[in-house]
């Protein structure tokens, strides 16, 4: 099985927003936006359920190909959240940033970006400018030697391909002009899910065959690299209260449960947890480990065959 990890799971999310619409001292401003983050979290999980399913159904078998889905990266400063990384033996790394849209999205002549919603087309971050910070983030990983690569003579360092993967059931309206659409930066990488596969197959074919085979690896080079990653792996936290603007609400610690707090490996207690990876129920033993290895896990309770997975840091004592 080449799928390294799954999505972190956002219902935790989604009920801290819950929550917030439930309190008295939300306006029918602040509620407005409230409601507008829970639907751009639901859109978000959809369509990297999409994705998920249509890449882990090519490429899960594959013993040339790993698979890591919602990977948060923390590194010099900057984080970038991929939500899908595909890494092959011939050190192609695929960054695919996910939108889902109920009705399509526009891109204008100068490279603006649109979604479509009712009767009019809302202005949006341009998710290319994104995937390119994340890009970043994964180079700047690879370059400062963040990650462990193979050598021959010199160091291989993966190829980075960002794409951005639009909904196959959303339309993509671009300039009709081919001289104008050809002119925006990064728009030959907006595909929908459905052509990610045949993207990743014409890349290998059109290159010069001698030099992608000479960079070729084997399954257990990407297997350690995919490894490494996902131990870097930060689950996100959100201040939702801060964000809208709203007071700590008085609630007592042992009132609720843990939704959408801060990770603190340290102040958990064993009992009852699943693994990250695999969903299965662990050990209190098991668990205890994990928590207390968060800078080999990334925080992340694993069972056991999963911890083996994943490499020793180097100043982790031996156990």
């Amino acid at each position: 099985m080449t799928v390294l990890k799954s999505a972190d799971d956002k219902q935790p999310q989604l009920h801290a927003l819950t929550e917030l619409l439930a309190r008295p001292d939300v306006d029918d401003r602040t509620r407005k936006r409230i409601e507008d983050e829970v639907w751009a979290v639901r859109a978000g999980m959809q369509g990297e359920r999409e994705a998920a399913y249509a890449i882990n159904f090519e490429y899960a078998d594959r013993d040339n190909y790993i698979v890591i889905h919602d990977l948060r990266l923390e590194f010099g400063g900057r984080v970038a959240q991929i939500d899908h990384l595909l890494i092959n033996v011939a050190l192609d790394a695929w960054i695919c940033e996910t939108k889902s849209f109920s009705e399509g999205v526009k891109i204008d002549e100068r490279g603006h970006w649109y979604r479509y919603g009712g009767r009019f087309a809302h202005g949006m971050e341009s998710p290319v400018k994104q995937n390119e910070r994340h890009v970043k983030v994964l180079g700047d990983i690879f370059d400062k030697g963040a990650v462990r690569l193979p050598r021959r003579v010199v160091t291989l360092k993966p190829n980075l391909f960002p794409v951005v993967l639009i909904s196959n059931n959303a339309r993509i309206d671009i300039p009709k002009s081919k001289r104008a659409a050809a002119a925006i930066e990064g728009l030959d990488t907006v595909i929908k899910i459905e052509q990610l596969v045949d993207k990743i197959r014409r890349s290998i074919d059109q290159r010069n065959p001698v030099r992608l085979l000479a960079k070729f690896v084997g399954p257990e080079t990407i297997l350690d690299i995919g490894n490494q990653l996902v131990a870097l792996h930060k689950p996100g936290y959100i201040e939702y209260e801060a964000r809208f603007g709203l007071a700590p609400a008085q609630v007592p610690e042992t009132a609720h449960p843990a939704h959408n707090r801060r990770p603190d490996a340290a102040a958990r207690q064993p009992g009852g947890a699943t693994c990250a990876t695999r969903g299965k129920t662990v050990s209190p033993n098991v668990e205890r480990y994990s928590l207390d290895h968060p800078e080999r896990f990334g925080g992340r309770v694993l069972c056991f065959d999963c911890q083996q997975a994943v490499p020793r840091v180097r100043h982790e004592r031996a156990q």
